[in-house]
């Protein structure tokens, strides 16, 4: 929990990792996209103040220890929720596996989410992946890589009839909640195969799963709020938002979360620290204490206040996952990330 000036904050991690890139886990033969993978993760890291860098060594391969006091024991995050990404393409046993999370899940009862993962293209064993990962873990999200590369494929569409089988067998197995990979591209993986519009077909054809594009598009911000202002189960990331632009780029980020209050709203938005990319205490703390400047071109966009805060660091996720929330940390008069209130925000 966070407190700031009286006010306490229920804070939801919607968007961490456990990884191992590591040179013991490189691909004999793929050591070049590993590696340079995971430096280009390395060189985003650079967008954060420069006291919370890490050398490259840790960043490789952070342990379990250097979580838990990032994000929960300095972090002040309540519950997070894992995100796998597997990249087996580059990374002998994954990079950022449901298995690896679920041990340190395991460890640390009530305090992780355990997400899993599916990709279309594995065909019918990665139905039966998907069922056993639920059935052992009761994971309730999956986060998707559109851009992965799969035995010479190089991404993905959701309007492919294959990634429409998942996800009729995900909404079967009980799972509702999509994250979606929608953002800044790392090498080698190409941008194109983040492009949001295939989202918007999903999101229409599934309206009882809820879509959380990470990273809001960026930089297709606006295609992604045209978008998302229309759908009324798709959500927006913020991971990447605040941690890639809230101090490197204040300018940019006060117009990203304007288009963002003003087309999606504050009640379906939710924070993401992207950790082990950034740590979650110098996002919290920077996000509470954030407003507009006093610029004319920020005008006209909807103020964010403290109940918006405290919606957007916590108790959106908290109610996209059914999360027990404290009495004394909840609204007393909202319901937030309720798609029956998606409508267009205004002044």
């Amino acid at each position: 929990m966070y407190e700031k000036n009286g006010e306490k904050y229920f804070v939801v991690d919607s968007h961490m990792h456990f990884w191992n890139a590591g040179p013991d886990n490189w691909v004999p033969g793929a050591e070049q996209y590993a590696k340079g993978w995971i430096e280009c993760f390395h060189a985003y890291q650079s967008l954060a103040p420069k006291e919370t860098h890490w050398p490259i060594e840790k960043f490789m391969s952070y342990t379990e220890d250097d979580l838990m006091k990032d994000v929960f024991e300095d972090g002040y995050v309540d519950v997070a929720i894992f995100q796998p990404t597997y990249l087996k393409e580059w990374y002998t046993e994954g990079f950022n596996t449901t298995e690896k999370n679920a041990g340190l899940g395991e460890k640390h009862p009530g305090m992780f989410v355990l997400n899993t993962r599916f990709d279309p293209r594995d065909g019918d064993n990665g139905l039966v992946e998907l069922k056993a990962n639920v059935d052992r873990y009761g994971s309730r999200g999956v986060k998707l890589y559109t851009a992965e590369w799969n035995n010479g494929s190089r991404g993905y569409k959701l309007t492919d009839p294959a990634a429409y089988r998942y996800l009729e067998k995900a909404q079967e197995l009980g799972i509702k909640n999509i994250h979606v990979h929608k953002g800044p591209t790392i090498w080698p993986l190409d941008k194109d195969a983040f492009d949001v519009s295939d989202v918007d077909h999903a999101a229409t054809d599934f309206p009882e799963l809820n879509f959380i594009v990470e990273h809001v598009g960026l930089p297709r911000i606006e295609d992604f709020c045209f978008m998302a202002t229309q759908e009324p189960n798709v959500y927006a990331g913020l991971s990447v938002v605040i941690g890639g632009l809230m101090a490197a780029r204040p300018h940019f980020f006060a117009k990203v979360m304007g288009e963002l209050l003003f087309w999606v709203g504050e009640d379906k938005m939710t924070f993401g620290s992207d950790y082990g990319i950034w740590e979650p205490k110098w996002q919290i703390e920077g996000f509470v204490d954030w407003e507009f400047p006093d610029a004319p071109e920020f005008a006209d966009y909807p103020r964010l206040g403290v109940e918006g805060k405290k919606k957007i660091l916590g108790l959106n996720a908290a109610k996209l996952y059914d999360l027990k929330v404290p009495d004394e940390l909840q609204l007393a008069d909202a319901a937030p990330a309720a798609q029956d209130d998606a409508k267009l925000v205004t002044q």
